[in-house]
């Protein structure tokens, strides 16, 4: 089993992204705060070095991380 960049929590927020959920929407779905929310996406953009939730999105496809 290959080791993921990403926690857990932060694929699922990912994965909720590319479903078009809102951040709103994810923090109510996962019952966390916005900022929670906010801060899982920042970190998994530091981790993989791109600018932006898009440019995460099209690099964790890339990597197998994340899927449609």
């Amino acid at each position: 089993m290959k080791n993921s960049i990403l926690t857990s929590r932060e694929k699922e927020v990912f994965n909720l992204l590319i479903m078009n959920y809102t951040t709103k929407d994810i923090a109510n779905k996962l019952e966390i705060s916005e900022k929670t929310v906010r801060n899982h996406i920042s970190n998994a953009i530091q981790k993989i070095g791109v600018k932006g939730r898009a440019a995460a999105v099209v690099e964790l496809l890339r990597l197998g991380e994340i899927s449609l």
